[in-house]
């Protein structure tokens, strides 16, 4: 007898199809079988060892997060509610270029200082593991969810070339090469970049386009956090559309907005630029998190010359009374590239998250507002905070428009990605909220999409970019990561106030055909492994 029956679902099944009544049986992992109208239709129903009673919800595949930031969170908190609760049953890791594999004993001490502020330090977890296949391994010995990662372009050059503004001598790019494919050869499903984040900024078009060759020979797809989504956004948008048709490589746009005054009602610009690629025969996908703050770390917004050498010539740099007030006459006149070309807007920075639990007087308060209550200049502020806190404070950056975040979310190609960066005292909501909200704010009460379209859009369009053949359906003989949400009431709990609030609404999650999520809690369950990209 088969472990599992699902009685009565509503079955929204990710092709965009209408929803069916359905009872749908697990056993091993899979869907076995799915019984359509059993209720009414009066046959046989099927009966398994346990029976789920899914009257008035909604029973759709897990949700694929398609950008996150849990390359350590997963290890460190087997628990992993921040996810699990919102149905996401698939993670995409490694993302805007930086991230913990491939490394040496060097590049592993200066990526856990770059990326503090998305991971924290990492002395917590236990870094086993050099290349890809080895971080994979690890993650295979059980995890909250699902895991896919992307090869990250910053960590790939910090290894082979270092920190430096410089280009690569042909032996370095070689050596990238080899990285990257023996990334794709370990299981990556491809690669991304950080190219506002040193040291993957300071790679030039043709070295991105030599190892999205690579990507493209193993089918994977190109990721990336591009130039600029301010000023010059949309020629950034162009150059990677025009990089990846080069090199014959999918491209995936990450968190596709547009941002700052400068774009304000200028998504279908945007749109018209992809669909126009689209129709020549690129392929494109995107994706994006519905709200409208970004979230980065604060030594992000420095000039990209600012940073070159690492965390320690960072902080070199600001100790400097003259290189410093360099850096502020960037940030504040010209517009530093770290800032996306935008003169800095100090009270659009609000501070989510510090590393020393001293300095968290600051967390909540936008750098202006903790400037006047110090009677001091916003540069002075986030200077000493910069400097106190050895780079690690997370921010807050209000500068969406919520006309571009409709638009994008409706395109054809669109997935969701939280960005979710889970440290921090207030962390952006979405790294909690992403998918719920999509269901509860702009299905059920704005319909902005359908509820059959956003489904779509969560679950079998990314499962299509990661090449999954057995994800991102409700398909007998597909993998039951599944999840069952009641629509009337599915939302996110999480505010800029409390972000840290579960979601309503989302009722059971199973990786694996096991229940990670039972009656709205969390289990014990650790069913996630590694998803590997499927050999060629």
């Amino acid at each position: 007898m088969e472990e599992l029956v699902i009685r009565d679902a509503d079955v929204v099944d990710g092709s965009g199809g209408h929803s069916y009544r359905a009872d749908v049986v697990v056993d091993g992992g899979r869907i076995v079988s799915i019984v359509k109208e059993a209720a009414d239709a009066g046959c046989q129903r099927p009966k398994a060892r346990r029976e789920l009673d899914a009257e008035g919800l909604v029973l759709a595949p897990g949700f694929i997060d398609m950008h996150a930031h849990s390359d350590l969170a997963l290890l460190r908190d087997p628990d992993h509610s921040a996810k699990a609760a919102q149905g996401v049953t698939l993670e995409v890791l490694g993302q805007d270029g930086l991230s913990y594999a491939p490394v040496d004993d060097r590049t592993l001490g200066e990526v856990r200082r770059a990326i503090a502020g998305w991971n924290g330090s990492g002395d917590d977890v236990d870094v086993d593991w050099r290349s890809v296949g080895e971080y994979l391994d690890r993650l295979d010995r059980g995890i909250a969810v699902n895991a896919a990662y992307l090869i990250p372009q910053g960590t790939v050059r910090a290894l082979a070339v270092g920190w430096e503004d410089r280009e690569a001598t042909p032996d370095e790019l070689d050596r990238m090469r080899q990285l990257v494919a023996e990334g794709m050869e370990q299981g990556a499903v491809g690669m991304s970049s950080g190219l506002t984040y040193t040291p993957g900024m300071y790679a030039p078009d043709a070295e991105l386009t030599e190892l999205c060759r690579v990507v493209a020979s193993y089918d994977g797809y190109y990721c990336p956090h591009h130039r600029s989504y301010g000023a010059g956004a949309l020629e950034a948008y162009a150059e990677m559309v025009a990089l990846t048709r080069e090199a014959g490589c999918s491209l995936h746009l990450a968190h596709a907005t547009m941002n700052f005054g400068v774009n304000k009602g200028r998504a279908p610009e945007l749109l018209a630029l992809l669909d126009e690629a689209l129709d020549a025969g690129a392929d494109i996908t995107l994706d994006t998190y519905p709200y409208t703050p970004g979230c980065t770390t604060l030594v992000a917004l420095l000039p990209s010359w600012a940073s070159e050498g690492g965390p320690q010539e960072i902080l070199r740099r600001l100790a400097d009374d003259g290189t410093a007030e360099r850096i502020r006459h960037h940030l504040e006149v010209i517009g530093s590239d770290g800032c996306h070309g935008v003169p800095v807007e100090w009270e659009t920075i609000e501070i989510s998250g510090v590393g020393d639990p001293a300095l968290g007087e600051y967390v909540g308060r936008t750098v202006l507002q903790a400037a006047r209550a110090r009677g001091e200049e916003p540069w002075a502020v986030a200077r000493e905070l910069l400097l106190k806190d050895r780079l690690a404070p997370t921010i807050l950056q209000h500068v969406g428009h919520e006309e571009n975040v409709r638009e994008i979310m409706r395109h054809r190609v669109h997935t969701g990605g939280s960005d979710g960066i889970l440290q921090g005292a207030k962390p952006h909501p979405r790294a909690y909220g992403t998918f719920p909200r999509y269901l509860g704010h702009y299905v059920r009460e704005l319909g902005v999409l359908s509820l059959e379209e956003c489904v779509a859009h969560l679950t079998s369009r990314p499962a299509a970019r990661l090449r999954l053949p057995d994800r991102g359906l409700v398909r007998e003989g597909y993998k039951a990561d599944l999840v069952l949400f009641d629509p009337r009431t599915v939302d996110a709990g999480s505010t800029f106030a409390e972000p840290r609030t579960l979601p309503t609404g989302i009722r059971y999650v199973l990786v694996d055909g096991r229940f990670v999520i039972e009656d709205g809690r969390r289990t014990d369950v650790l069913a996630g492994r590694a998803v590997r990209r499927s050999p060629r």
